[in-house]
């Protein structure tokens, strides 16, 4: 497994590149897909430079280890993660270890355009709502919460997924109209349950897990996982020792990026700065933390309900 960044996987795979993403890149192999979780890292939209190292690996072996976790509530779309399984035809041989921890082979699903988020603490978009209408996505929540309150039960607030721009928050019943009263009732009681699995491994390991948000694909119209799971890039985590309330927590992410950047003459609008060597060694130790943290859990945690097929 290399320890260099990897800014693109590019000229390493030999088989035809069909989306690139921010951070990561679907190559074809017919009848699965190959993905490829780069280095890369984006804030307000923008792809940064330098790649933080390791990124990639931890939001892989992150996802990989979810999905294991949670394989036998709901089916995901993984097929395996072992660079060393992949052919020749697709990945020479010696450069197998760049793309060492990177890679998922995973089945192909019809994307559903809907982000399924779940929030169990009131923060970040969600509390800018609330100050505003005493709502989150249509939802109406008590009076008197404060900023970083943990909600009485946890809410979901579905976003629809645009290609282009920022995801658009929608009520319910807007994602009702887009995917079907039922598929919409489906996905918004698997990402609770998801959620309530996720929060509870996670508070054992002294770990807030905030809000999240899934994505879901089919296959012969059955509901699957997929894209990632439980990633600093999809959950705002909290380190307990520094729950607060009415402040800024320090998220457990690209949080000095953010900072770095909130803190610059850069107007957000034209060529974002270089990231200094100190933003980009404090990122990845931050990404690594939680890796670590999570993975390395000496805590057994107990499956309660599985999630209905």
């Amino acid at each position: 497994m290399s320890t260099e960044a990897l800014s693109t996987a590019e000229g390493l795979v030999r088989a035809p590149l069909i989306h690139k993403g921010k951070v990561r890149e679907l190559y074809d192999l017919g009848e699965h897909l190959l993905i490829v979780v780069t280095d890369r890292i984006s804030a307000f939209d923008y792809v940064l430079d330098p790649p933080v190292p390791g990124k990639g690996q931890v939001l892989n072996g992150l996802s990989s280890f979810w999905f294991g976790l949670t394989g036998d509530l709901l089916p995901n779309h993984v097929v395996h993660t072992d660079v060393n399984r992949l052919g020749e035809d697709v990945v020479d041989p010696a450069d197998r270890a760049k793309l060492g921890g990177r890679i998922m082979v995973a089945r192909k699903a019809k994307r559903i355009d809907i982000e399924c988020v779940v929030r169990g603490y009131i923060t970040g978009g969600g509390w800018r709502q609330y100050q505003a209408t005493g709502e989150v996505n249509g939802i109406k929540l008590p009076e008197g919460l404060r900023k970083n309150s943990q909600l009485e039960q946890p809410i979901f607030t579905p976003a629809g997924k645009n290609d282009v721009g920022h995801d658009e928050d929608i009520p319910f019943e807007e994602m009702a109209r887009r995917v079907g009263q039922d598929l919409a009732e489906k996905l918004r009681d698997r990402s609770l349950d998801l959620y309530a699995f996720g929060r509870g491994y996670c508070d054992a390991n002294g770990i807030i897990l905030a809000d999240c948000k899934f994505e879901f694909g089919l296959i012969d119209n059955d509901i699957i996982l997929i894209d990632e799971l439980f990633t600093p890039d999809s959950s705002r985590f909290w380190a307990k020792e520094n729950y607060k309330l009415d402040v800024e927590i320090d998220s457990m992410d690209k949080e000095p990026v953010r900072a770095y950047l909130a803190n610059s003459d850069w107007d957000k609008n034209s060529t974002p700065p270089r990231l200094p060597d100190e933003v980009v060694e404090a990122t990845s130790a931050r990404y690594w933390d939680i890796h670590r943290r999570l993975t390395e859990s000496k805590v057994g945690f107990s499956i309660l309900k599985p999630i209905a097929p």
